[in-house]
């Protein structure tokens, strides 16, 4: 059933494409041929090693996943699902997704210096933490993410980033760049920012693609805390952001999903050929998928580990924190000091307090070995606030 259904869609007119597509691993399918078909294009880990001898662009078949999913950590899980397990030596794979809400930090990256972790849970949108590297994003319905899988031998991100500015301009005639940075941009600004994980044998690349975002919230979800920071971890390179539909107010999702899936299958496999609608009809074609448990053995254990505040507070490398407060002496007079938290693992492991001409005076506190987060560094603050300066140096014994 599936594979007639593969068949009829990749015989179907451009129009066509957009409307059907091959359901995989919906819940509502009972059919077992359909689990077979997903089953057929995945393997054993055991068994992806591939061999030397050269796959040619005719022996490679494509296909679009659009996940039906838009929660964060189910969609991360997914593409790692897929990463893990499946074998593109023979078939290239174009992963679709769109998500509520969210703020995504790379692998090695400090969320307290790229948000406000404590604002964005309070204004329910949640923080994740990606396995590829690269910068901070905000997702949202208006952001298309993309994500290219490949064997490592023919990973290509300037091939991807090509097939999204070709889609672009074949469906609006909108022109737009590749940067140094392999960044997207549209009359100067970014539309799209890029991040890859490189694996054996297997690898990909993915990107967003704003489409329609809520620009307003974006900005606010990407502003942190008002505190000196010191990490080594990856910082986030600031750019100034444009939607599509700032340029073209016909641009919509939907349509920019199919344009761009119908683009990837049209095009050769390692060259930027167009091969039109005779390459079309011999590729796998779209389909929905569905990531359940059922479809992907495995799944539920990979969305929590990254939904864990092991994964995306844990993984935090050290760092420091320091915010400076005045304190008052009985003779009215303001004094500068600083307080200072060592972070470590995402948990608070040392406060201290720094004053003039004077070492780091440590702190005892019922905060130390909890989660660091602005409130708590807040809360922090507020209590020595509410001390004078001649009682906070009687209690260091100054």
């Amino acid at each position: 059933m599936a594979a007639s259904i593969v068949q009829c869609c990749n015989k179907m007119s451009r129009l066509v494409l957009t409307k059907y597509y091959v359901v995989a691993g919906t819940t509502t399918t009972t059919a077992s041929p359909i689990s077979a078909a997903i089953k057929s294009f995945s393997t054993s880990p055991s068994s992806l090693a591939s061999s030397d001898s050269p796959i040619q662009d005719k022996d490679v078949k494509k296909s679009v996943f659009i996940s039906q999913s838009s929660d964060i950590f189910t969609n991360l899980a997914l593409e790692d699902w897929i990463y893990r397990n499946y074998d593109f030596k023979n078939h290239h794979v174009l992963m679709l997704w769109i998500n509520d809400p969210c703020v995504v930090v790379g692998r090695h990256q400090n969320p307290f210096s790229e948000t406000n972790v404590s604002a964005l849970m309070r204004n329910g949108i949640q923080l994740a933490r990606r396995n590829s590297g690269g910068g901070c994003v905000y997702h949202d319905r208006g952001n298309l993410n993309c994500t290219f899988f490949t064997p490592r031998a023919r990973y290509d991100r300037k091939y991807n980033l090509n097939l999204i500015t070709r889609a672009l301009f074949r469906e609006w005639g909108i022109n737009t760049d590749i940067s140094n940075r392999d960044d997207i941009t549209l009359n100067g600004k970014k539309i799209s920012g890029t991040a890859a994980k490189l694996g054996e044998p297997n690898a990909y690349h993915h990107c967003t693609l704003l489409v329609s975002s809520n620009k307003l919230h974006l900005n606010e979800s990407l502003v942190k805390d008002n505190a000196e920071i010191t990490s080594k971890a990856t910082a986030s390179i600031p750019s100034p952001v444009k939607n599509l539909v700032d340029v073209n107010k016909n641009v919509n999702i939907q349509q920019l999903l199919s344009s761009i899936g119908y683009e990837f299958l049209r095009t050769s496999a390692t060259q930027l050929t167009d091969g039109g609608r005779d390459l079309v009809m011999k590729q796998r074609g779209f389909q929905l998928i569905n990531p359940t448990e059922k479809w992907f053995p495995g799944l539920n254990e990979l969305r929590e580990n990254f939904a864990s505040w092991e994964w995306r507070f844990g993984k935090t490398p050290q760092f420091s924190v320091q915010k400076s407060i005045q304190l008052k002496s009985e003779s009215n007079r303001q004094h500068d000091i600083k307080v200072k938290v060592d972070v470590v693992k995402g948990l608070i492991s040392e406060i201290s307090l720094i004053l003039p001409n004077s070492e780091p005076i440590p702190v005892v506190s019922s905060v130390k070995c909890q989660p660091y987060n602005e409130d708590n560094l807040s809360g922090i603050v507020e209590a020595l606030k509410g001390a004078s300066t001649a009682n906070v140096k009687y209690a260091m014994g100054l």
